[in-house]
This record gives C-alpha cells, sequence and structure tokens, in this order.
C-alpha cells in the first residue's frame, strides 16, 4: 500500500496517477495535508504548505508540492525477507498465527497446509506495520495471506483455495518436501 502525504490542491492530479483506495485529510498550524492509501505501490509521499509552490498555469494558477518518496521495501528489509522465504520449505505470512488465525483466509490457508501435514513456518504480519507494508511489495501481492514455496511466492487464499482443489497444491508441496 503507498500512503501519500500531499497539499490538498495536489490530491486530485496523484490520485488519478494512482489507484486510491482511501483517503484521509489533515489540517496542522502550517500544514495542510492529504494522505492517500494506494494498495499498488507501498510508497510514502510527504509534503507540507511550506515546501509548496505556486505554478501559473495560463489564466488560473496551481499549487504544487514538492515530493519526497519513501519505500517501505528498504534494502535491509529485502535481504532479511529474503532469508526467511529461503530458510524454510514453506512459509506462510498471516494475519495471527497457524494455532490462533486473526482472520478468516489465513485460517482456511492454515488448514489447507495442515491437512497435507507439511511443517510450515508462519509470520505474524499483524506484528509490524513495516514488515506489513514491505511484504506487499516484495511480493508486488496487496493481500494476506501470503504463501511462499521454496523460496518463490506462490499465492494469496484464493489461489492457494484453487490449487488445493485441482490437485496442483499437493504436487508442489509433495516436489518440496522430497527436495
Amino acid at each position: 500500500m503507498m500512503s501519500c502525504v500531499l497539499g490538498f490542491e495536489t490530491t486530485a492530479a496523484i490520485a488519478s496517477s494512482f489507484p486510491v483506495s482511501s483517503v484521509t485529510k489533515t489540517t496542522s498550524t502550517n500544514t495542510h495535508s492529504t494522505l492517500l492509501h494506494c494498495p499498488t505501490r507501498p510508497l510514502t509521499f510527504t509534503s507540507s504548505s511550506s515546501s509548496s509552490r505556486t505554478i501559473l498555469n495560463g489564466s488560473s494558477s496551481t499549487r504544487l508540492a514538492s515530493i519526497r518518496c519513501f519505500s517501505a521495501l528498504t534494502p535491509e528489509l529485502k535481504t532479511t525477507l529474503d532469508k526467511v522465504v529461503t530458510s524454510h520449505k514453506v512459509v506462510l505470512f498471516m494475519k495471527g498465527t497457524k494455532d490462533f488465525p486473526q482472520c478468516g483466509f489465513s485460517n482456511t490457508v492454515v488448514q489447507i497446509l495442515r491437512s497435507f501435514n507439511v511443517p510450515f513456518e508462519t509470520i505474524n504480519i499483524l506484528e509490524n506495520e513495516i514488515l506489513r507494508q514491505g511484504l506487499k511489495q516484495y511480493s508486488n501481492w496487496p493481500t494476506f495471506p501470503q504463501l511462499y514455496i521454496e523460496g518463490e511466492f506462490f499465492g494469496g487464499c484464493d489461489i492457494t483455495v484453487e490449487a488445493y482443489k485441482n490437485g496442483q497444491l499437493q504436487e508442489i508441496l509433495e516436489k518440496a518436501m522430497c527436495s
């Protein structure tokens, strides 16, 4: 998810460039900003009225904010995620734990994995917002749970359920357990 903090005047221009899922407007003494939540790119844009500049466009003027970008997926986090997904044959990034899932989708994937009696590690993404946002960029997948098999992103709940139903997941897991 991308969070964009922008001056009110630039909201429409930025929002037209990214799919925006929600908007939060805030005002403080010297800062008027809008927080846009965009599910496709986990970046943070910040600006304040003091860093804005006015540009004349014909007869109308437009106030544009300078924008700084921050990625949720730092090189350190990418290295850590690389190690985690490759150090176990099956890793599930989920809401909650395998013993106490905190969402129905996460619970569904846990139950599917348990039905195959394969060992798997779980990471509770609710414990760390930076991990949660960085993982969305790492996998290029906006939702959770996220299943990794042999270091490769497999999919979320819907893909896992479909692969379970058609037998593909069993084949992939059997192959992973034998390697």
